[in-house]
């Protein structure tokens, strides 16, 4: 089984706004010079949140674990669940292109790649085999249908 990281994802998500945010203003690299990124990226933003608190609803009311690698009582596959294995951290990552869209430099952007590979390697493939072990062959079936992140 295992461990509960000492540092959840939304730690991540702060650590890269902070970034994009530090590099927007010491590291800018390039503008982007098209001023409706700006709406661009607070749609990002705003739709980033939604998927982030309709799945966090989706866990309370089926009265499962919330925090990666805690008890899991539930097998969610509703809602989001069907089109993205992993939709709270989709919406994450929407928050930090959005974050970066709104600040307008490509420096803003480059914690996206970073916060992603982080994810991916320090939650979601361990994710992946503690619900196997939970739930065995009903996770497995929800695998093969629903893609990990879009």
């Amino acid at each position: 089984m295992e461990q509960p990281r000492k540092f959840v994802p939304p730690f991540w998500l702060v650590i890269g706004l902070g970034l994009a945010f530090l590099l927007n203003r010491h590291l800018p690299l390039w503008s982007l010079p098209w001023p409706w990124l700006g709406l661009v990226g607070r749609l990002l933003v705003v739709a980033g949140l939604l998927m982030i608190l309709w799945p966090v609803s989706q866990f309370i009311a089926a009265r499962t674990g919330l925090v990666p690698f805690t008890e899991a009582k539930t097998l969610v596959t509703g809602g989001l669940y069907r089109l993205s294995r992993n939709p709270m951290y989709l919406g994450m990552a929407f928050v930090l292109l959005g974050g970066g869209l709104i600040a307008g430099s490509l420096g803003a952007l480059l914690p996206l790649p970073l916060f992603l590979f982080i994810i991916q390697k320090r939650f979601i493939e361990g994710e992946e085999r503690f619900l196997e072990a939970a739930f065995g062959d009903d996770y497995l079936a929800y695998r093969q249908r629903v893609r990990r992140w879009i």
